[in-house]
């Protein structure tokens, strides 16, 4: 048996901010929410992309000649508890795909670090060795090859093995499980979660004549192993497989009102409103001709841009806007309107107001069949 449910308010898209949005930085908005879920859609996406990523990170080293990690390495700056936590700061990436086999499983990066006694002179008696110099393999993406991790005074010529594996959240060394491991072979603690910081506030926006929906801003910070746009999504698809056990207790299906019941004739006024031309409302010569010389045809196109920007348009006055925003009054509309419920923006407005035009005509159509 199928229940019938209101019309919930959703967004139909998800907005990243340009202006600010980097490899590793994104802002995202989505609105309108129904009052209150902003914050519960907010407060569970920030949990998920905290705690539920995964990334790839070394997960154990071995240098060649080090059986332990408490201890100094002859021609080597610093020791080796300190060339573990560098070693901790390295990033890499990469996505596994179902297509390649064994993606997920641990793989041994091997290398050998050799520096002359020429390199040593020709850099002022010591050399640093960097994550880029170590990780040559093209499987996996360096981020930040530049990170140092230590520095050598002495000709050598060392072999270094690191195993990466896959993980989600911060994994303490003991709990490591890794079968095949060396006597020399050292477990460090690893930070698999790629994402930061997580950020959101919910906004009030409009949804017609109501001010009181959500609008969502949600701000991700990544190390890099993975986009924000990708945070995001793999949250989001984490949170959708969680809740398809909750399916096994369903007795009614849930249909909503997406007309919106009442709200209907509601619509189709304020689609005629929109769709009048200004020529049609009774304005004065002089803000007709304002208007007109902004290129400004129909309400929809007036009512959707901002008050403070009216003034801007030439020849417009103090006097005609208000003249312009009494006549919207008794319309029962206002200039800054959001009209996004409609898919009108600043960008496809015209467009949009040729749609809605003859809309309004094929209802006025059905109404006179109707009435015959």
């Amino acid at each position: 048996m199928s229940v019938k449910y209101g019309k919930f308010e959703l967004p139909n898209k998800i907005k990243l901010d340009e202006k600010d949005a980097t490899k590793s930085f994104g802002r995202f908005i989505a609105e309108p929410f129904e009052r209150g879920f902003g914050h519960t859609i907010g407060n569970s996406m920030r949990r998920m992309m905290l705690s539920s990523l995964e990334a790839p990170a070394i997960i154990s080293l071995c240098i060649e000649g080090v059986p332990h990690e408490y201890t100094a390495i002859d021609g080597i700056i610093e020791d080796m508890t300190n060339i573990i936590l560098n070693f901790k700061g390295a990033l890499l990436r990469k996505l596994p795909t179902i297509e390649e086999a064994n993606s997920r499983q641990h793989r041994i990066l091997t290398s050998i670090v050799e520096v002359t006694q020429e390199q040593i002179d020709s850099n002022g008696g010591q050399v640093t060795i960097t994550i880029g110099d170590v990780i040559q393999d093209s499987y996996f993406e360096v981020i930040n090859p530049n990170l140092e991790l230590f520095t050598v005074t002495k000709p050598m010529k060392r072999q270094i093995d690191l195993r990466v594996g896959f993980g989600r959240g911060y994994v303490p060394s003991e709990r490591h499980v890794v079968p095949d491991k060396t006597t020399e072979e050292i477990l460090i603690d690893t930070a698999f979660s790629p994402v930061t910081i997580v950020s959101y506030h919910v906004e009030n926006t409009r949804v017609g004549q109501d001010t009181d929906f959500d609008r969502l801003i949600v701000e991700v910070q990544t190390d890099g192993r993975v986009t924000p746009s990708e945070a995001v999504n793999f949250s989001s698809q984490i949170a959708m497989k969680h809740f398809h056990v909750f399916d096994q207790l369903q007795e009614h299906e849930v249909n909503y009102d997406e007309e919106g019941g009442d709200g209907d004739s509601d619509s189709d006024e304020l689609i005629e409103k929109l769709s009048l031309r200004i020529e049609e409302i009774e304005l004065s010569v002089r803000s007709t001709n304002c208007l007109s010389g902004a290129n400004i045809e129909t309400i929809a196109e007036l009512v959707i841009i901002p008050e403070r920007k009216m003034l801007d348009f030439r020849n417009f006055g103090k006097k005609s806007l208000n003249e312009i925003k009494a006549k919207l009054h008794d319309m029962g509309l206002h200039l800054g309107m959001d009209l996004s419920k409609f898919g009108i923006t600043l960008d496809n407005v015209k467009e949009r107001v040729k749609e809605l035009q003859e809309k309004v005509q094929e209802m006025k159509n059905k109404q006179e069949l109707t009435s015959m």
